[in-house]
């Protein structure tokens, strides 16, 4: 070995396990902020679902819009409440679009918590604490 060469470092075996440590609590943090962002856009879903099935709409007749929500009263035959959101299929659909996207926030949620147990769990071997 040379005096030029730069010495090579043998990495620490003690300190190995706390980097790897730390590398688990950014995943888990990370993947718990993806889960926040499943979970919002979840809440929107449905929150657009509950607008679409509940809300009135159609032109004005009086104090209220002429057309009901699908939920409220059936569809009316009126050429005047056609409005292709609030036909069951697109109701359908964006209900669909919900429920799949619901599945994900809860599956990311409960893949968060268990990499955050993961990384707080002492590995085998390890003392007990005083």
């Amino acid at each position: 070995m040379t005096a030029e060469a730069p010495a090579r470092r043998t990495p620490d075996p003690a300190s190995a396990p706390a980097a790897d440590a730390g590398k688990e609590r950014r995943q888990a943090d990370r993947i718990e902020a993806w889960s926040i962002a499943w979970m919002l856009l979840a809440m929107m879903m449905w929150g657009c679902f509950a607008f679409l099935m509940l809300s009135d709409y159609g032109p004005q007749s009086g104090d209220r819009a002429l057309c009901r929500g699908p939920l409220v009263r059936p569809v009316s035959e009126s050429s005047l409440c056609r409005d292709e959101l609030r036909q069951w299929p697109a109701l359908l659909g964006v209900l669909a679009l919900a429920a799949v996207v619901t599945v994900v926030a809860a599956a990311t949620t409960v893949y968060a918590k268990v990499l955050s147990r993961l990384a707080h769990h002492e590995p085998p071997g390890a003392r007990p604490r005083d």
